[in-house]
Formats: C-alpha cells, sequence, structure tokens
C-alpha cells in the first residue's frame, strides 16, 4: 500500500488518528500551538493505550514508527499537497485566526475532508435527509467558517475513542481511557470513499513492535456506508457528556449515567428516536445498555464539563444541535432542554467573568 499524505487540524485527540495513521506506515502532519509542535517534532507524540491481557498501558513514541508524523502550525500549509484532511479540534476552535485560514484553504483544496469532532461541520449537515442546515447555524460558535466547503467533500468520523492530556506532562503525551473504534460515514464519492477504506485496511493490518513482540494496537477505523452511524454518539453525548454539567458544579460521566440509570436510558431512547426519524436504522445506533457498561469506566467529567468549570467561553453546543433538529421533527424532551438551559447559564457566566 503506497504511503498516503494526512493533514490532521489539531494535535490533542489527533494525535490518537495521527498515531494510528503512522504506525500503518503513512505521512501525518498535525496542525497546533507552536510549543505544541515544537515538543512533538522534538520528542514525538506519545499515545498510552490500553490493550486487553495487559496489566498497564502500552506507550507508543511516533518517532519509533513506519510513518511519518510531524506537528507545525497552520500558517504556510497548503491542504492541496495532501490526500486527506482531518478536523481533530473543537468546534470553536476553527475561528481562531489562522485555523480560520488554513480551514477555508482546505475547503477550496477539493481535498476530502473527515471530521472527527463531536459537533458535526455544517456541510455535513446538508448530506443528512431531514434536517435543514440552515435552522441549525445558531448552534455553531461562527457557522460561517464552513461556507465554502461542498458537502459531497465532508464526512464525520464519530469520535468514541475516550483520551485526555494528562495534566501532569507534556502537551505531546495523550492517554486513551477508552479504546473504542472511530467510525466513519462514506463520502459521496466512491473514490473518496476507497481511500477511508484503505486507510481503514492498514490501520486494522499494522502492528507494533516491543521487545521482540509483534502488538495489535485497539482503535481501527471502520467505514460505513450510513450517513447517520456518527449520529449514533449524540444518544451518548445527550445521555452522559452534557448531563455531567449541574447548577453549581460538573460531575463524571459514570455518575451522569449511572446516578440515575432510568433518566438516562429516557434521554438516551429520545436521541435514538430522533435519529430513526431522520431515516437512521437500528443497526447504525449503538444500544443502551452497551454504551451504559462503557460508562462505567469514565470515572471523570466530559471535556465539554471541564471546559465549563475552567472557565471556558464556547465550547461545543452538540446538546443545542440536537435540540435544534428535534424541532424540526415536532420533537420536544424535558430534560434536554434542561440541559440546554444549564450550559447557557454557564457559559453566560464564564463570558461575564471574562
Amino acid at each position: 500500500m503506497a504511503a498516503r499524505k494526512i493533514l490532521i487540524l489539531g494535535a490533542s485527540y489527533g494525535s490518537l488518528l495521527g498515531m494510528k495513521l503512522a504506525l500503518a506506515g503513512h505521512r501525518v502532519k498535525l496542525t497546533c500551538l507552536p510549543a505544541e509542535a515544537e515538543l512533538i517534532n522534538a520528542k514525538g507524540a506519545i499515545v498510552r493505550i490500553p490493550v486487553k491481557g495487559r496489566e498497564n498501558p502500552v506507550e507508543v513514541n511516533s518517532q519509533r514508527l513506519p510513518g511519518r508524523l510531524d506537528a507545525g502550525e497552520p500558517a504556510g500549509i497548503d491542504p492541496a499537497g495532501y490526500n486527506l484532511v482531518a478536523l481533530a479540534m473543537q468546534e470553536p476552535q476553527f475561528r481562531a485566526p489562522g485555523v480560520r485560514e488554513l480551514l477555508d484553504a482546505v475547503a477550496k483544496s477539493g481535498v476530502p475532508c473527515m471530521s472527527i469532532m463531536n459537533m458535526p461541520p455544517v456541510p455535513y449537515l446538508r448530506r443528512i435527509p431531514g434536517i435543514d442546515a440552515d435552522k441549525c447555524v445558531h448552534c455553531y460558535t461562527d457557522a460561517s467558517v464552513w461556507d465554502s466547503f461542498e458537502p459531497r467533500l465532508v464526512t464525520l468520523c464519530s469520535p468514541d475513542p475516550q483520551a485526555f492530556r494528562p495534566p501532569d506532562e507534556g502537551v505531546n503525551v495523550l492517554q486513551v481511557r477508552l479504546p473504542t473504534n472511530f467510525k466513519a460515514a462514506r463520502f459521496e464519492s466512491d473514490d473518496h470513499t476507497a481511500l477511508l477504506r484503505e486507510l481503514a485496511a492498514g490501520i486494522d493490518a499494522a502492528r507494533f513492535e516491543e521487545d521482540g513482540e509483534s502488538i495489535e494496537l485497539p482503535v481501527k477505523l471502520k467505514v460505513h456506508d450510513s450517513v447517520f452511524v456518527p449520529l449514533a454518539k449524540w444518544a451518548m453525548l445527550l445521555a452522559g457528556n452534557y448531563r455531567c454539567v449541574q447548577a453549581e458544579t460538573v460531575r463524571p460521566i459514570k455518575e451522569a449515567v449511572h446516578g440515575d440509570l432510568a433518566a438516562s436510558r429516557a434521554v438516551y431512547d429520545w436521541v435514538v428516536k430522533l435519529c430513526l426519524a431522520l431515516g437512521a436504522r437500528e443497526e447504525d445506533l449503538v444500544p443502551f445498555d452497551k454504551y451504559a457498561n462503557a460508562a462505567l469506566s469514565l470515572g471523570n467529567p466530559s471535556s465539554a464539563a471541564r471546559a465549563l468549570a475552567g472557565g471556558a467561553q464556547h465550547i461545543e453546543r452538540v446538546d443545542r444541535l440536537v435540540q435544534a433538529v428535534a424541532a424540526q421533527k415536532g420533537m420536544h424532551n424535558a430534560v434536554v432542554d434542561e440541559t440546554v438551559a444549564l450550559v447557557d447559564g454557564w457559559l453566560v457566566r464564564n463570558r461575564r467573568k471574562g
């Protein structure tokens, strides 16, 4: 398989996908802040990933992989020189100076683009039958950053693996907590979809060599024909991640889900019902019990909740997006409305302090 060139916007969560691609022999460029780029280029991107049957996580340094991974600032990067662009930042970050201009260049380059954000890019919403994307733009920090994109060149990949930067280590270190798979929808084009399937096959076949042992690392890339498969994450986010947000504090995902399992199931099932109303099939989605079992290992608040507690003035608003899409179908849920109001309240307070 020929080595491909992949550009990833975002070096935190993006380093997990980047590591998997470099392990498969590809050339990966991460875009990030200067201090991050300097550390990654000097010491490698380090990903610690749990492997079944092993007591401790396996530590993978990108400098030891068959492919190549390096990092740089957004300025000066020409996306036209890449085979695929992956979007691995939080949605509000795409309006930042430098990032915004690179994103626009990506849109105009004609290179296929795969988002691994929780928040689907506006052009991806336009690929989903039953959603009026124009009625959802208020859910975005700045929806105008997506104006140059053609929907046919954009796909969405559900970022199901859970990972975080250990607070007491360098910004080149990523710790994977829940090593589930990336689940991508196909592109409209057969050729672009074939590229995704080629990358997925390479990731599946790759092995990490350590002390003479060949190790199969978890977190694969799975490509699906249905545009609804990545939306399976919506039910998880609304039942768990955003319900970490309380009036005055935040709580772990495990507590948000299992503190009142019946309430969590009710919210989850309501979001599933919404996805089915849009045209999804049952097999596109994840059963609640499987999600609830995975949530048992999530002992920290979600990234959205942590950001609010840290004073963030903007976060990804999948809670508000689901509420808006549901309204288009005449559907409402009191718990979802309460969650949206709680997040709104935190953002108002944070902006006043800021």
